[in-house]
């Protein structure tokens, strides 16, 4: 399921913001009128961890630590900021036409995280909630886990100051240091280099226009004769050269890339791009998406029946599905589907808070427990989702559990950064709780983290 969200400026971000005008006022509107949002989907997410996981793993790092975000912009793009985060623009994915272009963007990406070549604002703002970091870097506060469309409205004006591109200014000596970090890690992984002189292939393209038209990872990424040939040299050196993407892998791929489109293009644009004739698994799938957005959800739920007659055991076949009939008012119906792709792929939070969001949802009392065993799970995977924890507050109350439910409700704005509200409801929330008790001793532990927030701003 693709899921944009909202967020809001935290003061860190904000001067780390008003610190960038200072330096590169000023810029250009347009990229503030784009209004670029993250999204997030269960399916991408994992495709994504299956390109770059590999990749952190080489370079040394924590798997875990390291978080790939997408972020909905028709234009080329990835940067890393907020310490080990690394944001990917839809545009990239689309333009890229393997797995390997894409690794190696990442691990070029991986390269400027162990290089240290972003330290001095990633202190700026390493404390920054993501929703921070989005509302900074697309010039409107949209963010993610946040349901509140109008959360932001107030850093808006602020975000139209700031182009994206402007912040994140690499010298050519730290391009070139994260190329050859890339080479190393495509190395151990096992990997072709040649994605990444493919991808250079498709900046070159844009460089004889004019700086407004093109891609900001041209801007922020400076693409140079000496790179180019680093690429093919890379190429020509490495023991993986003639390697290529595994079927498996170039399936992922596509559906990635179907279930992009079908959810961002109109349906008539998707109609050309994967039309009738073609019966394949990504066509199909990008048509039973793009068909379900326009409201035709019988023929929708035809297709993706289809598919699942193929593939009936696919975790993401089953929960988008189910999605289909949960936004169509079949509440009832969907929860089974989303129990059944939920047992194939137990390790994925959305598809666990899609679950619990429809047992809620369907009202009925002996569902609420199980909706806040999941959430709880959700959580404990990721603790800064503040859509979790106000799923999480509504199961609560839904039970009758006040205090509880105002523990959630603190920890949903201590997520989004909001310390103050997050102290006042914890207050709250330790009045009604037994003394000692676990939610009596966290509600503590977010005074204590409300307070040194106040002491920081």
């Amino acid at each position: 399921m693709i899921n944009r969200a909202a967020g809001n400026l935290s003061r860190a971000a904000i001067g780390a913001v008003v610190a960038a005008c200072l330096a590169v006022a000023p810029v250009c509107d347009a990229m503030a009128q784009a209004r670029p949002r993250q999204i997030r989907d269960a399916e991408i997410e994992a495709t994504l961890r299956a390109y770059a996981d590999p990749i952190f793993a080489a370079a040394g790092l924590d798997t875990s630590a390291v978080q790939v975000h997408l972020i909905q912009d028709k234009r080329i793009n990835a940067f890393v900021s907020g310490g080990m985060q690394i944001f990917v623009h839809t545009g990239l994915l689309t333009q890229a036409a393997t797995p390997n272009e894409v690794i190696g963007v990442l691990a070029h990406e991986t390269g400027h995280i162990t290089g240290g070549h972003l330290s001095r604002f990633d202190e700026a703002i390493e404390n920054a909630t993501i929703e921070s970091i989005i509302g900074l870097l697309a010039g409107v506060a949209i963010g993610v886990a946040s349901g509140n469309g109008a959360a932001g409205a107030g850093a808006a004006t602020l975000g139209q100051s700031i182009a994206q591109r402007n912040l994140f200014q690499y010298t050519q000596a730290q391009e070139g240091a994260a190329d050859q970090a890339a080479y190393t890690l495509l190395e151990r992984t096992e990997q072709s280099p040649q994605g990444m002189v493919d991808f250079f292939k498709i900046l070159s393209r844009q460089e004889a226009l004019s700086s407004s038209s093109q891609d900001p990872y041209l801007r922020t990424h400076p693409l140079t004769r000496s790179r180019i040939d680093a690429s093919e040299a890379a190429v020509t050196r490495s023991p993986y050269a003639g390697k290529t993407d595994s079927p498996e892998m170039m399936m992922r791929h596509e559906r990635m890339l179907a279930k992009l489109n079908g959810y961002l293009e109109p349906l008539g644009r998707v109609m050309q791009m994967y039309p009738e004739s073609d019966t394949s698994v990504p066509a199909r799938y990008a048509r039973a998406i793009a068909l379900y957005r326009t409201s035709r959800m019988e023929e929708a739920i035809a297709v993706m029946d289809s598919l699942l007659a193929e593939a009936p055991q696919d975790p993401f076949f089953l929960e988008q599905k189910a999605q289909i009939l949960y936004e169509n008012g079949r509440v009832a119906d969907s929860i089974p589907l989303y129990q059944q792709a939920l047992d194939l792929a137990p390790a994925e939070p959305l598809i666990r808070m899609e679950l619990a969001t429809a047992q809620i949802q369907l009202g009925d009392p002996a569902l609420l427990d199980p909706a806040a065993a999941h959430l709880t799970e959700v959580v404990r995977l990721e603790p800064k989702n503040s859509r979790a924890y106000d799923l999480l507050g509504q199961a609560y109350f839904n039970q009758g559990n006040e205090p509880m439910a105002t523990l959630a409700r603190a920890e949903a704005m201590l997520a989004r950064g909001k310390a103050k509200e997050a102290k006042r409801l914890a207050d709250r929330a330790m009045a009604g709780l037994p003394e000692g008790s676990p939610g009596w001793l966290r509600a503590q532990d977010i005074q204590f983290v409300a307070d040194q927030a106040d002491e920081d701003e």
